[in-house]
């Protein structure tokens, strides 16, 4: 039985009802699609069935490399962009401590991310804490030749080569990349790494819940045998009917269409947990690299409160009203602690002494979000019982299968992205790659 829920029923003023139950047939027939793998991007859905096919000897391997490298690293770099990273972030950074890179008491390895950007002097910070730590780290790509990674990656292995000797280097290097082939699955033969592969039916941002996302996640001390038993539980709830307000994804995937098409382009998906920050980010990247395409699709944006009610709360009060709100609502914390009475009370705040400050926050989410409602922008509320792995699993699930559906809704293919590949012609043209040569002169004359 799954615990995440769904309400709607502040969009109801925006929208009708009946208009989100019209999209019923077609979110049938996009099931149907997705079950038979006969829609657009059918190559691609082998993170369908990921968490109920796990094969149990690779989750024995990933648990007994993690405890090795728990054993001999402060430090854990993973190297990757985009799907590559963002989803064991998402993770790790739910469930671990926010300040554990200050408090090493549990002696887990802190998690830190490098190839996401090409910094220099990111970089370089990176290398001189890495100068002072033991470390190993994971390359993620299923090419091995996407900059921004293979850049990071060339200057961490001659770190490590430098630091530790190639022999002890090797043993520090994970590599996952593909099964076959590609420039990192080449080296990670010739060096002798160890190796797990990238399936070749699950892109990057539908990877989570696989090596790219369960390796890192192992490493900083979380089970991710619960991660995906949360994830069987949706997938397994989901399957059992694909019928508006029974189906949490068939609701999430109808309403947010419904309300696209009355003109909300932009979904701001809003968390009252600093901890559900990179879920956000994690789910920004799912939606706008599946569904941002042939001039469609809605912008997702996120926030944090209540502190950016200090910054974008008066823009979503009374802006231009585009945009309806999604909350990753979250029903317990996982800690207690109560506002203390004060004597003085100068601060006028004993209304409140006595009070978790959970309930605090609950209750900020609750005002916020009626307020929003009545300044125009339609709420959404996803709810969640507690920051967990077997919570987590379960909404990972969830915000992978709604995105497929809402892609289909859309009419466009949810696991493709062919504009992530213009900059990279110019990026490899200003910096003269070889065969880029009529590019380069095409682009200079611009500038």
């Amino acid at each position: 039985m799954i615990d995440l829920k769904i309400d709607y029923s502040n969009t109801l003023g925006f929208i009708k009802q009946q208009e989100i139950l019209d999209f019923q047939e077609q979110i049938s027939n996009h099931y149907s699609s997705l079950k038979s793998k006969s829609g657009l991007g059918n190559d691609f859905l082998g993170w369908i069935d990921l968490p109920s096919e796990m094969d149990d000897e690779l989750i024995n391997r990933i648990e007994k490399l993690a405890t090795k490298i728990r054993g001999k690293s402060d430090i854990f770099v993973v190297v990757g962009i985009g799907g590559s990273y963002l989803g064991a972030r998402a993770v790790i950074e739910a469930l671990g401590n926010s300040f554990s890179h200050l408090d090493r008491k549990k002696g887990n390895p802190v998690i830190v991310y490098a190839g996401q950007n090409i910094s220099e002097d990111y970089m370089v910070e990176l290398l001189n804490v890495l100068d002072n730590n033991d470390y190993s780290l994971t390359i993620i790509s299923k090419s091995g030749t996407t900059t921004e990674p293979a850049v990071s990656f060339r200057i961490l292995k001659n770190h490590l080569e430098e630091k530790y000797g190639k022999e002890e280097a090797k043993t520090r290097i994970i590599a996952i990349t593909d099964k076959e082939r590609g420039a990192l699955k080449q080296l990670a033969e010739e060096e002798g790494y160890e190796s797990f592969i990238v399936p070749d039916d699950v892109g990057g941002r539908y990877s989570v819940l696989t090596p790219v996302g369960l390796l890192p996640i192992a490493i900083a001390g979380f089970n991710i045998r619960k991660l995906l038993d949360g994830a069987i539980k949706m997938k397994k709830h989901i399957e059992s009917s694909p019928n508006i307000g029974n189906n949490p994804v068939s609701t999430y995937a109808a309403v947010r269409n419904a309300l696209y098409n009355a003109g909300k382009t932009i979904e701001i998906t809003v968390n009252y947990e600093p901890k559900l920050y990179y879920i956000t980010e994690w789910w920004k990247q799912l939606y706008g690299e599946s569904e941002g395409k042939e001039n469609k699709g809605i912008f997702p944006a996120g926030v944090g409160f209540t502190t950016d009610l200090h910054s974008m709360g008066q823009y979503i009060q009374d802006g231009l009203r585009n945009i309806f709100e999604t909350v990753i609502s979250v029903e317990k914390p996982n800690s207690k602690l109560k506002v203390p009475m004060d004597n003085k009370n100068l601060d006028g705040l004993n209304y409140i002494a006595g009070k978790s400050l959970h309930e605090v926050n609950h209750k900020a989410e609750t005002g916020t979000t009626l307020a929003h409602v009545d300044g125009g922008v339609p709420n959404l509320r996803i709810i969640i019982p507690n920051i967990s792995e077997d919570s987590l699993g379960q909404l990972i699930y969830f915000y992978e299968m709604g995105c497929a559906i809402s892609g289909y809704l859309l009419g466009v293919n949810p696991f493709d992205q062919p504009g992530v590949e213009a900059y990279k012609k110019n990026m490899f043209a200003l910096l003269g790659k070889s065969g880029f040569e009529k590019e380069t002169e095409a682009i200079y004359k611009r500038l």
